[in-house]
């Protein structure tokens, strides 16, 4: 057999806070496949929720471009380090203290991060993302980046961006309608409200979900939410939506009698692999980038004009937004957004001034509107 040519751009090597390793494929029978595997990237910065800092979007590139070219790797899995969260967007003290109010700056980091998208929307691969807790922000768009999502039920979707500084062009104003359609899409991005896994698994968002809570020895639904499908109060169908009031209480105190145990979630993944590699490779590979096409068809046309806009941005609400939630405490991480909409309503320019005065305020004055809502 003749010697294969190496394709990739650069040696492998080691990148902080990412984690490159290979796994098992598994025959239908249970046994392992002989000479292949498939690759999991793991975000490995746990104690900031897997945030993703300027070298770890280096990483998730390269590791991406390096299973492309691997030719025994069957699938991508992309995930989180933890119990708690896939990802949770850009890192929120890197943005406060680099990049706010610098956008030329961002806007070169938007570049990579806007490579790391497209790296995922490109890969030869299939990529699915083991979503093992939250998946949020810039977390939600290079998760919509993937082909598949396998979560954990206790994991809760959502976006941050007008809440927090920015808007989410990412990626979610490109990928979400095409899941949800525009609707539920315009509540996501606008409102920033948090969904259930149980509900994104309902609107489309999701490939499957499996229990995650064990309690006594066995794995139970997520307790925050409601499973089932009825009618409330005012008529409508839900199905995963928080609970609220003495059911919400009970559910907490369920929750923190168990453990979270995320060998179910591993075990869907693998099927998963399972059954992608009994299929031809090659076709298997030009249907994939067939779907593809009508992401990459919204995010090719729009990326480039949103990293422009993102960076400029840097200069007034997302200089704000980023302080915010990096200077404040649990209890409040956003700017006072009344108090700013009326002293620009009043004239006043964006600068030190006016950041620090709405910044200022919301930290004096905590509420439950700007730091308690729920993220179940």
């Amino acid at each position: 057999m003749r010697p294969f040519k190496d394709h990739d751009l650069v040696e492998p090597f080691e990148c902080e806070g990412v984690r490159y390793e290979t796994l098992p494929v598994h025959r239908p029978d249970g046994g392992e496949a002989e000479g292949l595997h498939a690759v999991r990237i793991t975000l490995d910065n746990p104690s900031q929720l897997n945030s993703y800092t300027t070298p770890m979007v280096k990483g998730v590139i390269l590791g991406m471009r390096r299973a492309s070219n691997d030719r025994a790797c069957v699938a991508v899995v992309f995930t989180g380090s933890g119990t708690r969260a896939f990802c949770t967007g850009g890192n929120t003290a890197e943005y406060a203290e680099y990049y706010a109010g610098h956008p030329e700056e961002y806007r070169q980091y938007m570049r990579l991060f806007n490579d790391m998208v497209s790296g995922i929307l490109t890969c030869d691969k299939p990529v699915i993302c083991r979503v093992n807790g939250m998946r949020i922000a810039g977390g939600q768009e290079i998760g919509m980046a993937c082909d598949f999502t396998v979560a954990q039920d206790l994991a809760n979707f959502g976006q941050a961006g007008p809440r927090h500084g920015s808007a989410p062009d990412g990626g979610s104003t490109d990928f979400l309608p095409l899941f949800v359609g525009i609707e539920a899409a315009m509540a996501s991005c606008t409102l920033c409200e948090p969904w259930s896994a149980h509900k994104a698994l309902r609107l489309g968002l999701l490939t499957d979900i499996v229990p995650a809570l064990r309690v006594e020895g066995r794995l139970v639904p997520n307790p925050l939410v409601e499973t089932q499908r009825w009618l409330d109060d005012r008529g409508r169908i839900v199905h995963g939506e928080p609970l609220d009031g003495e059911a919400r209480s009970r559910g907490k105190a369920l929750l923190r009698s168990g453990e979270v145990d995320l060998g179910p979630l591993d075990e869907a993944v693998d099927r998963l692999i399972t059954q992608l590699a009994m299929t031809m490779p090659g076709c298997l590979t030009k249907t994939i980038e067939s779907v593809r096409k009508h992401k990459l068809e919204h995010w090719d046309r729009n990326r480039e004009s949103n990293r422009a806009w993102l960076g400029l941005n840097m200069m007034n609400e997302g200089r704000a937004g980023f302080r915010a939630f990096h200077e404040g405490s649990k209890a409040c991480r956003e700017a006072d957004f009344l108090l700013l909409r009326r002293r620009l309503a009043e004239g006043a320019s964006w600068g030190d001034e006016l950041i620090d005065e709405v910044l200022s305020a919301a930290h004096a004055r905590p509420t439950l509107e700007s730091g308690e809502r729920s993220t179940s």
